[in-house]
């Protein structure tokens, strides 16, 4: 009964397991008895079981609750630094403390695994604290500019010479997009393309950048075409089947600096020797419209924690306001041989024992090892409707021994009464 009582108070306890008692007849003998006739002497509890399997979902609209579907547990730590010392659990209901780093209700850290930001893979399989910074990076300046588009072949010809970037009239077609100097400062860089009158299947791309102050000229250091303001652009050739043939004339393209000596940016004490290097990907020029299938940079200015999403893998990708997606780690996971090895430890967690087996450490979604669910928590296995039924049965049984034992003992007072 202590048994169904106890998975009872737990219905509605995150990641708990129900108990089964498993029970195991008395019988004694001696040498002097008659194995025929004797009986035995009662009943004794063998063991108190735990049952692993898994319970029902409950869903939230929290990221960092999460559940494991299939085999595995959590591991936590009560100190970050002594990651070794740690216990399993399945209840995956974690929040970030007031360091950033995931815990759970009792301050123990979720354990996790390095990953590299680039492929997302785990680079060192040593467990450690998961932490997800407010903040990321420092302001990196934009070097490089990556184009990719296409110019619609059937648009009219224009006199690049004439170009002027607040005459609609002048060009063709333009595109922005945001650029960042060595202090994070956000600027506009502006693409105007300018379909020439003279040569067929040739372009001229201009480029301009806009500050608080309004919009400047941003002039190559080469260039084959200049307007009549001195404002330097570059030349883009196709082939009669659509595909470049000549950027620049095989010169780099490069801008002047966008500082006080070049462009004239106000730039508020950032480096004004920086400079772009654009770089065409495959441009085209088909019967079809107008299309930037690619315009981007690598500059970044500093970024605040926007979202953080885990992945089936128990990978945490965090989401910051300068639109960088970074990979911060890998949920890890924990399996034991013999599960009902395990030592209990309270609050749904458990130690590793010589009887479970040693922890095997990995990730979600590799071997045996289950997937992770973001959102979700695992409610207890328990099955309330059988739990009240097993109480029943058992007060019915008690019962019963209760009454057997008056039985046995009015029989003896009155074997004891017979003279």
């Amino acid at each position: 009964m202590n048994t169904t009582s106890n998975n009872i108070a737990n219905a509605n306890t995150f990641g708990f397991k129900e108990s089964r008692a498993e029970f195991g007849d008395v019988y004694s003998a001696s040498i002097f008895s008659n194995a025929k006739t004797t009986t035995g002497s009662g009943v004794q509890t063998s063991i108190v079981a735990q049952q692993f399997h898994e319970g029902s979902s409950i869903y939230t609209n929290n990221p960092l609750d999460l559940r494991i579907i299939g085999n595995g547990y959590f591991a936590v730590a009560n100190d970050k630094l002594a990651t070794q010392s740690n216990v399993l659990t399945r209840n995956g209901a974690f929040h970030l403390d007031k360091n950033n780093n995931m815990v759970n209700s009792e301050g123990q850290y979720l354990l996790g695994y390095n990953v590299d930001t680039e492929t997302g893979q785990v680079s060192s399989f040593e467990p450690k604290s998961l932490q997800v910074p407010d903040q990321f990076g420092q302001p990196r300046a934009s070097e490089n500019i990556n184009i990719g588009l296409n110019l619609p072949a059937g648009d009219a010809a224009k006199d690049p010479a004439l170009f002027n970037a607040e005459d609609p009239d002048t060009y063709n077609k333009a595109m922005s997009a945001t650029i960042f100097d060595s202090l994070g400062q956000p600027y506009k860089l502006t693409t105007y393309y300018v379909k020439d009158n003279v040569t067929p299947n040739k372009w001229a791309v201009y480029y301009s950048a806009t500050d608080a102050a309004g919009e400047k000229s941003l002039s190559l250091t080469t260039g084959e075409f200049i307007n009549a303001t001195g404002h330097v652009g570059h030349s883009v050739e196709f082939n009669s089947d659509g595909s470049v043939s000549n950027l620049n004339g095989g010169q780099p393209l490069t801008t002047i600096a966008l500082g006080a000596n070049g462009a004239g940016l106000e730039m508020n004490g950032a480096d004004g020797t920086q400079a772009l290097t654009i770089n065409f990907n495959e441009p085209t020029q088909y019967a079809s419209p107008f299309e930037m299938h690619k315009f981007n940079e690598n500059g970044a200015t500093t970024g605040y924690l926007a979202k953080v999403d885990i992945d089936p893998k128990g990978t945490i990708m965090a989401t910051y306001s300068n639109g960088e997606n970074i990979a911060l780690g890998r949920v890890a996971m924990v399996r034991v041989s013999n599960q009902q090895g395990l030592s209990q430890a309270g609050n749904t967690q458990w130690k590793v024992t010589q009887q479970s087996g040693a922890a095997v450490w990995g990730e979600a979604m590799q071997g045996a090892f289950g997937q992770v669910k973001s959102g979700t928590i695992e409610q207890s296995n328990i099955d309330m409707t059988q739990e009240l039924v097993d109480l029943i049965t058992a007060q019915r049984n008690f019962q019963a021994n209760s009454r057997a034992l008056e039985v046995n003992n009015e029989m003896q007072q009155t074997i004891l009464q017979i003279r």
